[in-house]
């Protein structure tokens, strides 16, 4: 089982395009298949819902619900707030910037005070969920949304397995994980 899922995330990484998911090129019918395909996408979103789930993994006590919690309640925030006429500065720079420090907050195993802790989480949720609801031109938001909201939890669940099997049987590779997903997030922050 454990082996099932680490080859499922790897092979979701490497068949995923490059940041490429919030580009207001949605088709024009969209659905719920749109909605839970989309978060697999664009390597941005795909490795910032593994690293929620990685470093919700590294808590300890509710922190570990919380984060994640928190992420999908503020996803579907920022997913309204990219459907209105707010406009949302530097939408990119901040999802790239998410995946950097979410990278970083994996790799050093941080453990914040809660406010931070979900402050960040909040934050990031926002930019993933606005540029979203910014991109999507369909029929029918809430199957797109139930779609996209699902996977993320699912990803964030995928990572949170990873990382809890890891830290104990292999605590480097959770902080190679971590690593990769920083590098990537910088690399994202520089294109």
């Amino acid at each position: 089982m454990k082996l099932k899922v680490a080859m499922l995330a790897s092979a979701l990484t490497l068949t995923s395009a490059p940041a490429l998911a919030h580009t207001a090129t949605m088709p024009e019918n969209s659905s719920l298949l749109s909605g839970l395909l989309h978060p697999l996408t664009g390597l941005d979103h795909l490795l910032a819902m593994l690293a929620i789930g990685a470093w919700a993994a590294l808590q300890k006590d509710t922190q570990r619900l919380q984060i994640p919690l928190t992420f999908v309640l503020m996803l579907m925030a920022g997913f309204a707030l990219g459907l209105s006429t707010f406009s949302l500065p530097m939408v990119e720079s901040g999802i790239a910037t998410s995946v950097l420090i979410l990278g970083l907050l994996v790799m050093t195993s941080a453990r914040l005070p809660v406010a931070a802790t979900l402050g960040l989480t909040s934050t990031f949720a926002v930019l993933h969920g606005y540029a979203h609801g910014a991109e999507a031109q369909v029929a029918s938001l809430t199957s797109f949304a139930a779609g996209f909201l699902g996977t993320s939890a699912a990803l964030h669940f995928i990572g949170g397995t990873m990382t809890h099997t890891f830290k104990t049987s292999m605590p480097m590779l959770a902080k190679l994980a971590g690593f990769a997903i920083a590098a990537t997030g910088a690399g994202l922050l520089a294109a």
